[in-house]
């Protein structure tokens, strides 16, 4: 076997004693390194070595004592951020289905991801025969109208991305220059657009969803094949779309004052 598959095999290895460790103190709440390293099987030393790597990221802390250990707080944050994005495909289902039904398009609520759109969650409206599958697909910020949404908000923008864009299509825009100038319009107008840009007859509209504390959490938008969203139908599309995200946005605990940053990603 060569090195670098040992290397592989003993990371996946101590990802699994990591994560039993975990599962452990989730059960007997405190355990000192002697506990851990019998309940792993292993050395003590090995045994010390994983829970300070996971001290280090939060994931445990030392008890007052010094000498258990306990789940800390980094497992709440981690925690807390999948119960937002629960709360949040829970909490636009209703509006996202009424979307659909009204357009008659597939509708998507999208998160910022790192440097990615994540979508969430879908709801396909009566046109959309042959639906394409984008929940849990991560897509280019750029060239999506939900991208433009979440970079036109975000506190660190288009510093997000580097020159030259990838091109998806002769509409894509290829420069973070030409980017910022469409950001500019999407938070004059309160809404994106995305024609031919990520595929060749995709059109999208969407606007942003604003979380209780005022900053913008997601995006949500309708989707379908551009001759069934021509030019003169965006504008309703995208009022109507915009209605959508505030009615999210209210049953989020949204009241209305907008922040001009996006918070913490979900």
């Amino acid at each position: 076997m060569s090195n670098s598959a040992d290397a592989g095999s003993g990371a996946v290895q101590s990802v699994d004693r990591a994560l039993t460790i975990l599962m452990l103190l989730a059960e007997r709440g405190e355990m000192g390194v002697t506990e851990i390293s019998q309940g792993l099987g292993v050395h003590k030393s090995t045994a010390f070595r994983l829970v300070a790597t996971l001290e280090r990221h939060d994931i445990v802390s030392q008890t007052e004592d010094r000498g258990k250990y306990r789940l800390g707080v980094g497992v709440l944050r981690l925690a807390g951020a999948t119960r937002v994005r629960l709360d949040l495909v829970q909490e636009s289902r209703p509006v996202t289905t009424a979307l659909a039904a009204e357009v008659g398009e597939t509708v998507n609520i999208v998160v910022l991801s790192g440097h990615e759109a994540l979508y969430l969650d879908q709801v396909a409206g009566p046109s959309a025969l042959q639906m394409h599958m984008w929940a849990g697909q991560r897509v280019p910020l750029h060239a999506t109208s939900n991208g433009k949404v979440l970079l036109a908000f975000a506190a660190n923008g288009t510093s997000l991305l580097h020159d030259p864009l990838p091109r998806f299509t002769d509409h894509t825009i290829s420069t973070v220059n030409q980017l910022d100038i469409e950001l500019d319009l999407v938070r004059q107008k309160g809404y994106a657009t995305a024609v031919d840009e990520l595929e060749q007859g995709l059109t999208a509209v969407a606007a942003p969803i604003y979380g209780i504390d005022g900053h913008v959490v997601a995006s949500v938008s309708a989707s379908g094949p551009s001759f069934r969203l021509p030019a003169d139908r965006l504008p309703r599309v995208a009022e109507l779309v915009r209605a959508a995200a505030t009615g999210i946005s209210r049953r989020l605990g949204w009241h209305g004052v907008e922040l001009a940053s996006l918070g913490s990603a979900p």
